[in-house]
């Protein structure tokens, strides 16, 4: 099948790329100027490392507003959007049953530090929907679920050791913030200055999908280590699966030597299905974090678990932990509006078949070009890594050429398809996307794979 049959295209094989179309919402300004001014009063001009654009050897687009599956710069210029805000849009931008929702409860107030019928029926929900989750907290982050779950699981065992896997990123939590993904992997920084040897010393980093790795180490270390965690789907040194076992062989190792279970299901909470990646591989941790997609865009984290073990948690137990936006009226809007539009399995077979097609042709149109690209896909998530070999772990991963990524990144930006900046990250395909977005990115992607 070709990549335009894949798509269900008519004549797309006949048409050459598009530029991009101008949009509303420019503002009169420049996205270089704009960084220019931007680094005199922020690190690097920007909030966060990844959206410097350094690893892709050009000037971020400053976003002026998005809709759907589009986006639109500062300057007019539009673009298929695959970041999705790193994964939170799930229903693409400015979704409007979630902007209604979002309206509705700002015109109420917009925080008051006190308890709130929303945040019951967004944790009774999440308790509903997770397998493994009998109890939730709401924070305001994946880092501060990370971190409060470490916590805990330092006090209920009494122990302090942690494992983690080399490539999975878990926030920029001191104890996690070793041989981490996302942004300090693509930038070459495995871990940062300003974290204390005596903390980074608390952390065993094993390579994923390993599992002797991990019985080794447990059997040298098990009495000392409180918790292993994990992204039962890694998704920040791009997408890589789990292999057949993996995650049954975890849970039984972590059994055996008394250790919890941590999953960081920030970005595969109700993005790889309806009950996350523990209800799509039949798995209880003990301990799962979340994120992204349960705030639906807003600022939003969560961590939960069994009852024994939350009923630790202050003021109910002696773990402390607070947070004076937690549970935010607005997200809690956003997060339940987006669950709502979520519920039942055709969003989620949808998007399944969509991702599908696209990066069937994708692979056809690197095939095509022989530009030597293997995709790891996992249900609307993918990453396209610049490697003939597998990847299955942080050093399959780091095989994948990066200047060949960012040549490749900055001709499909030129063409109108916003994609991550960075070979180590997803992709996200939302449910906005347009069998038009497919075309236009399997074009654009035929083209850029010709200019390598």
């Amino acid at each position: 099948m070709s990549g335009a049959e894949a798509l269900g295209d008519r004549g797309a094989a006949e048409r050459g790329s598009r530029p991009a179309q101008n949009g509303q919402g420019g503002m009169g300004v420049d996205s270089a100027r704009l960084l220019e001014e931007a680094r005199r009063y922020i690190p690097g001009g920007v909030n966060s490392p990844v959206r410097s654009f350094g690893a892709v050897g050009t000037t971020p687009p400053f976003i002026a507003r998005g809709r759907g599956s589009r986006l639109w710069d500062v300057e007019g210029r539009e673009y298929v959007d695959f970041v999705g805000s790193w994964g939170p849009l799930i229903l693409g931008h400015a979704h409007p049953r979630v902007v209604a929702a979002v309206r509705e409860a700002a015109d109420l107030g917009t925080s008051f530090g006190a308890p709130t019928p929303g945040e019951v029926a967004l944790a009774r929900r999440l308790v509903q929907a997770l397998p493994a989750v009998e109890m939730i907290r709401l924070v305001n982050s994946g880092t501060e679920a990370t971190m409060s779950a470490l916590r805990l699981a330092r006090a209920c065992t009494g122990r302090e050791r942690v494992v983690k896997f080399a490539g999975c990123y878990h926030g920029h939590v001191d104890q996690l913030l070793v041989q981490a993904g996302s942004g300090a992997l693509t930038l070459g920084v495995p871990d940062s200055p300003g974290v204390p040897a005596a903390v980074a010393a608390q952390t065993a980093v094993l390579p994923y999908n390993d599992l002797v790795a991990l019985e080794e180490c447990l059997h040298l270390e098990g009495e000392r280590v409180a918790a292993v965690i994990l992204e039962p789907v890694a998704g920040n040194m791009g997408v890589v699966p789990p292999r057949p076992g993996y995650l049954e062989g975890v849970r039984r190792l972590t059994r055996e030597y008394g250790v919890l279970l941590i999953y960081d299901e920030v970005i595969t909470g109700f993005r790889v299905g309806p009950q996350g990646a523990q209800g799509l591989f039949a798995q209880d941790p003990d301990l799962t974090c979340l994120g992204k997609i349960i705030g639906g865009g807003l600022p939003v984290g969560a961590y939960g678990g069994r009852r024994e073990i939350m009923e630790q948690v202050s003021p109910a137990g002696p773990v402390y932990q607070a947070g004076t936006l937690s549970g935010n009226p607005l997200a809690v809007a956003a997060g339940l509006a987006t669950l709502e539009e979520l519920a039942g399995p055709e969003p989620y077979a949808r998007l399944e078949e969509m991702t599908a097609r696209l990066t069937a042709a994708l692979a056809e149109a690197a095939r095509e070009a022989g530009a030597g690209v293997r995709i790891n896909r996992q249900g609307s998530m993918f990453t396209l890594f610049f490697t003939d070999g597998e990847v299955a772990d942080l050093a399959g991963a780091q095989t994948a050429d990066r200047e060949r990524f960012a040549r490749y990144f900055r001709a499909m930006l030129g063409r109108g398809i916003y994609l991550p900046p960075s070979q180590f990250e997803a992709n996200f395909v939302s449910l906005a996307h347009t069998e038009e977005d497919l075309e236009r990115t399997w074009e654009a992607a035929r083209a850029s794979f010709r200019e390598l």
